[in-house]
Parts: structure tokens; sequence; C-alpha cells
């Protein structure tokens, strides 16, 4: 199974999240949180451990976009379940002073390796998060890296709504 994990304000219809939910229905589902617009991170983590109670985390791929690949990283530091992989697209600087005050609890950011693959995706001009702070994300957790150029913050705003490419980094994770 697969799930995802959107950031701030959910992932809207046109955006590539939702493309990946349509597309597959029986593969790929959303985990939702009571507070899109105010995310706490406890409050969020506790909400994915409840929704993933009932999965075999052998075989469980959590796809993040922004705050929400935080929210996994979080999670796994909390629970410590080994899971499948995760593709963890645009993370979030919540450590960043510009940061917004109503993003709350998603720092410190956890910077140990993961014992699962994961791949990070991100943007040479991603405004929530500088691509240096996104290259060390990938480098402490043991992530590979993919630099899309230019990309903003790999959103259906700069672009990516039927993104086909990142279902294939999905399956990427699935072989292995």
């Amino acid at each position: 199974m697969k799930r995802t994990i959107p950031g701030l304000r959910n992932s809207g219809e046109s955006h590539w999240q939702s493309y990946f939910e349509r597309t597959y229905p029986l593969e790929c589902k959303r985990i939702l949180q009571e507070n899109w617009k105010a995310p706490d991170c406890q409050t969020w983590i506790d909400k994915i451990e409840m929704e993933l109670a009932s999965e075999d985390y052998s075989e469980l791929i959590l796809i993040g976009h922004s705050i929400g690949c935080i929210a996994i990283v979080k999670w796994f530091e909390k629970y410590q379940h080994i899971i499948k992989g995760a593709l963890l697209v645009a993370p979030s600087d919540s450590e960043n002073k510009q940061y917004p005050n109503y993003i709350t609890g998603f720092s410190p950011i956890p910077l140990k390796e993961l014992p699962f693959k994961t791949i990070v995706v991100a943007s040479t001009n991603d405004h929530v998060s500088s691509f240096d702070r996104s290259k060390l994300f990938a480098s402490q957790w043991g992530s590979e890296l993919i630099t899309l150029q230019n990309a903003g913050h790999i959103e259906d705003q700069s672009g990516y709504t039927n993104w086909d490419y990142g279902w294939e980094l999905v399956k990427k994770i699935e072989a292995i």
C-alpha cells in the first residue's frame, strides 16, 4: 500500500498527490489531517500512526510533500516503524527563521539515517527550502537525491499535476 501525506492546506485536485490517488485508487490513499491550515506535528504524527495501524509496514510506501515529509521523519522518530520506503518531495525547512509560526512542533528536524529506502526530490529554486538544506536532509537521511531544475515547490502551481515521473520513483522504491 502507498499512502500520501500532503503538506500545508492539503493537496488540491490538480496536485500530483491527488493525481496518484485518482490514477491508482486501489494502491494509493491519502492520510487526512484534521487541521490543514495550522499543522501541529504531534497531532499529525499521531494521526499518521492511527491511520497506519492496520498496515503491513514491510510493504508500506509513504509519499510526502512539503511539511508532510517532515511529518514522516518525525513519525518514524517517535514510533520507529520500519517501512518499505518513502518518497519525500520538496521537504520543508521548518527550522528556517522565516518559517510560518502557525506550523508548530516540526523542529528540530531529525537528521539521522533512516533504516528504509528514501528518495528526496528537491528543486533548485524551492521557496520553502533552499536546495542546500534539501541536499543536507537527503545526505543525513541516507536518501537518494533527485534534483529538479527550477521546479519551484514541486506542486501544481509549479506545473506538477499529472506527474508520471514521480510515480516512477514510487515504483523504484517498491521494486526494492
